[in-house]
């Protein structure tokens, strides 16, 4: 039926397919545990079946009078005009951190209304805000 050559050929390319097939699996695969998935307050709000040991992101305003500091720690709220979350950080913030101003906060949720973070972004000039929260606040404006 087939020659020695073409099914040489036939299980050299059914070989190469599973190769390709597996590699490509375990990229995705990969990629799939490294997102870090962006949310709004309204958005955690509504949200049915979030994880909370799972690492998001968090963004919207920081809520004005809502900023408290001691040695090691600072507490605000994030708002999106519609909803809030508070926020514990351990650490250093950005110097353009300050309240009314964008902010991004990396870490995982506690509960839907309080969320400890591992990162600030706030690396941005006073002008600046990031185009997810942009996006946040406007869909929460409508």
């Amino acid at each position: 039926m087939f020659t020695k050559k073409v099914k040489s050929r036939i299980f050299f390319l059914f070989l190469s397919s599973i190769l390709a097939a597996i590699i490509i699996f375990t990229i995705l695969r990969s990629l799939e545990e490294n997102v870090v998935y962006f949310f709004s307050p309204t958005e955690i709000y509504n949200k049915a079946n979030i994880s909370f040991n799972k690492k998001i992101r968090i963004g919207g305003l920081v809520k004005i009078n809502s900023v408290s500091k001691n040695e090691t720690s600072i507490n605000f709220i994030i708002t999106d005009f519609k909803k809030e979350i508070a926020v514990s950080y351990n650490g250093l913030v950005p110097n353009l951190f300050s309240e009314g101003k964008g902010v991004v906060a990396e870490g995982k949720l506690k509960d839907k209304k309080y969320f400890v973070a591992d990162k600030i972004l706030a690396k941005h000039d006073e002008n600046y805000m990031p185009s997810e929260v942009s996006k946040a606040l406007g869909k929460s404006n409508n």
